[in-house]
Order: C-alpha cells, then structure tokens, then sequence
C-alpha cells in the first residue's frame, strides 16, 4: 500500500467519524427539542362549549332554503335544514376529498441543466417536503419515542388496523438525524426518533367516539410495550369534549344552498343549451354525472346537477329535456364564499334567460334580488363564525372536517 492509499483510507476513517458525531450531536439536539414539545397549553378553546348545548351526534347537514321577499315573517338569521329528495345528481355524491398531498419517504432526485464543462448532468438529492404537523384543533395525538431509533416495519400491523378505525389516522415520523417531519412509511427501511398517530376528532359522520380513541391508544400500547419504546397519550375524556364541541360547531355552518332553474308550466327545458353554457362558464362534467366549476386547487366552488333522477351524461351531449336543474353550494367548503355565491347566482340568472326557465328555491319561489341579499347576509355570518373559529372556509382545515 503506497503513501496516496494510506493517506485517502485515514482521510475516509476521519470522514465516517465525523459524520458519526454529527448525527449524535443532532438526535440529542432534536431530543431535546421534542421534550420541550410536550408541553400542553393551559387553556384549549375548544373546550369552551358553543352556546346552547352539548350535543353528542352531528346532525346531517341541510340544504339551505334561499329566502324571498315573500317569506317576509321568515327570521333571516336561520338556516332550514329539511328531509329532502332533491336536488338529484342520479346516484351521484360531491367529490370533495380533503386528503393532504402524500410525502414520499425516501429521498429523490432532481435533474439540472448540464453546467458548462462539465461531463455530464449534475443531480441534486432533496428530502422530502414535510407534513402538516399535529393540529390540537382537530386532532388527537399519541406520540412513540425512543433515543436509538424505531424502525419503520414495526408500525405496518398498527397503521392496518389504525385505518380500520372511524375516523382517519394519520402516522407522522421524525427519522433519525432529520429535522424535517414526514409521513410514516413502514416500508421505507427508516428508524425513527419519534411517532405521532393523530385522529381527526369530527368529521360529516359526527364526532370520533372515546372507543375509537381509547382503540388507537390500545394500539399503540401494545406496541411500544413490545418494543420498550415510550408512549404518552392525550387525555381521553378531554379529547372527548373537545370532538363533541367540535362537531356541535362543525354541525351549525355545515349547510348546502341551492338554487334551481325550473322550466315554466308544462314546458321543458333544453339540456343541450344549458350544458353549453355550463361549459362556457368553465365548468366540467365530472365522473359523478354533475357539472362542477373548480379552483385552482381543484376542489369545488359549486356544481350543477339534474333535478330528475338521471346525472348528466359524456356519452349523450345531445340530451332531451329536463323539468329542471340544481346550482348546489357547500359552503363551508368554498372559499371567498360570498363572491363564489354570486357568481353561481349570476350563472343561474343567466341559465334561466337562455333556457327560458325560472330561478326559484326549493319551494319554487321565484328568487328576487331582496331574497339573495338575504342569503348573501346570512353566509357573511357563517363565514365570520368560521374565521373566528380558526378554521376558514376552503382552508385545509375545514376540507377536512367538511368531507
């Protein structure tokens, strides 16, 4: 072994070295930083129930009845929740997933632009992006640690039987020697320094009950006891009480207003015309049979369905007539809400011009301005309890709950 090969193996033992400490020095940092985590805030906002009760169970959301002039002894702060039929989108539902962009787990590679004189492309390696972190709005938590690393395959038999639970988990991961979260794979050959399993606590199916939670915390248990890992878990009954507060405010702004243009007498109205114009106002028809008209994100502003029990169809452009169709509007879901409500008002308005119909509400009363600035007041309302809440329409927060 010459003096150039002695001299490159000392320079590559110093190296590994080097690297070693390195990490060392992190996990105790990233240790620390964790415990400091922990600590709770004194006081949850969520526990302070809302005004007028307790309530256990969500109840469904209703269609909002628009208010006319007529209904001049209609109290303009209510919204009217009815057992309903209609609108019909066939046997149709809203595709309004609110899941969170998946995170890959293992590193990737970026390819640049080949520098000057160089022989060939530079790749550049990135971690991945990092996940939302526990929200105590509308989460619960349990957290896994251990200072020397638990491995990624440990956790496939909880996260199976975690997904079987009523209410979605999420496993949120910190590897060893990173400061970047990242969603939990148990299959990426990882050892983590801590894991957090957080439940949603309330969602359009009610509020997550204290089996489910107490479920996930057995789960857990079972795991760490195995493993010699340590646990902490939320406290159960509080958690409890903030999905009851949580649902019983979620339950009070989760309505839909829907606005219909309905043919007049015995006449009908002409499908072809509508979808046209429909189309013009950038809707699309989506897999579900209904019109919808999309932000930027993809998610739904509002969509238009057939009152009569048959979607609207891809392979039919040149459908017969209808007695009527429906502009639907979720509106804890949108947001902007009040300039998205007028502007599926404003297609209404102009879908009853060309196809001759009415704009009327659900007890085909035709619609005047006073009447939807009635409604346009009483969604400024929703809106502003929302915000006060924490969770504005359309933001990721209220995607979830409203799913």
């Amino acid at each position: 072994m010459n003096e150039l090969q002695i001299a490159l193996a000392l320079i590559g033992a110093l190296a590994v070295i080097a690297v070693v400490i390195y990490n060392r020095l992190q996990e105790r940092k990233i240790h620390r930083r964790t415990e400091a985590s922990f600590a709770r805030p004194e006081r949850d906002v969520l526990l302070d129930e809302e005004p007028g009760g307790d309530a256990l169970t969500r109840p469904d959301s209703g269609l909002f009845e628009p208010l006319s002039e007529d209904a001049h002894d209609a109290d303009p702060g209510m919204f009217h929740g009815r057992d309903v039929q209609e609108p019909h989108f066939g046997d149709t539902e809203i595709l309004l997933d609110a899941a969170l962009s998946e995170a890959p787990s293992q590193p990737f590679a970026i390819a640049v632009e080949e520098l000057p004189g160089s022989a060939a492309p530079v790749t550049q390696t990135r971690q991945p992006p990092a996940v939302a972190a526990y929200d105590d709005a509308i989460e619960f938590r349990l957290v896994l640690k251990n200072l020397d690393g638990m491995t990624a395959e440990a956790f496939e038999a909880a996260i199976m039987h975690a997904a079987a639970l009523a209410k979605p988990v999420r496993w949120l991961a910190l590897p060893l020697g990173s400061p970047v979260w990242e969603e939990l794979s148990p299959h990426s050959g990882k050892r983590y320094l801590e894991v957090q399993a957080v439940m949603q606590l309330a969602d359009r199916d009610g509020p997550a009950g204290k089996q489910d939670l107490a479920a996930l915390c057995s789960l857990s248990e079972e795991l760490a006891h195995s493993q010699g890992w340590q646990l902490r878990c939320d406290d159960l009954d509080e958690a409890v009480q903030r999905a009851a507060s949580l649902d019983k405010f979620c339950a009070d702004v989760d309505v839909q207003i829907g606005l219909n243009i309905v043919a007049r007498g015995s006449a009908m109205l002409p499908i072809a015309r509508m979808r046209r114009e429909a189309e013009a106002a950038g809707m699309r028809l989506s897999a579900t049979g209904a019109y919808q008209l999309l932000d930027n994100r993809g998610e739904v502003l509002f969509m238009l369905g057939n009152r009569e029990p048959r979607a609207f169809s891809a392979s039919n452009p040149h459908e017969p007539e209808t007695k009527g169709v429906t502009l639907l509007f979720d509106v804890p879901r949108v947001p902007d809400g009040v300039k998205n409500f007028d502007a599926m008002v404003t297609l209404g308005r102009k879908l009853a011009h060309e196809a001759g119909g009415l704009l009327v509400d659900d007890n085909l009363r035709p619609l005047t301005d006073v009447g939807i600035e009635k409604i346009r007041a009483q969604l400024a309302q929703i809106y502003a309890r929302m915000e006060a809440r924490g969770i504005a329409a359309g933001s990721r927060l209220a995607l979830r709950l409203f799913s």
